[in-house]
């Protein structure tokens, strides 16, 4: 905004062009990059592990699956990779914090659980 009183001073850039509604994706915010780290890491953590074992289920059978299953794990290099690019290294630790607090929920309340239905039994 310009204005042609003595003292005041523009905010805006000078230029005419609109500003793009997708602009804030290319400004870094750290918040921004924790939060979507951390819920990419959630899904990860549940979704991977779970197609995968659905998809091979139907391609090769159930047997088969559970032999292959352990394979899932070379899916955490992904992860590994973004943390070691420094471009990526907030977004990558982000995400590993999502998966590990997830994992550390579902096996408390898991554990949880079943030490009350033991206990109950």
């Amino acid at each position: 905004m310009s204005t042609d009183e003595p003292g005041t001073t523009t905010t805006e850039p000078a230029t005419d062009e609109p500003v793009a509604t997708s602009d804030w994706w290319h400004r870094d915010h750290p918040t921004f990059a924790a939060l979507s780290g951390f819920y990419a890491g959630l899904l990860f953590a549940i979704l991977v592990p779970g197609l995968y074992a659905a998809i091979l289920a139907a391609v090769v059978g159930q047997q088969r699956a559970e032999d292959l299953f352990p394979f899932v794990l070379v899916t955490l290099v992904v992860p590994l990779l973004l943390v070691l690019a420094p471009r990526s290294r907030r977004f990558g630790l982000y995400m590993w914090l999502g998966m590990i607090s997830t994992a550390v929920v579902v096996v408390g309340v898991g554990g949880g659980v079943f030490w009350y239905m033991v206990s109950r039994g």
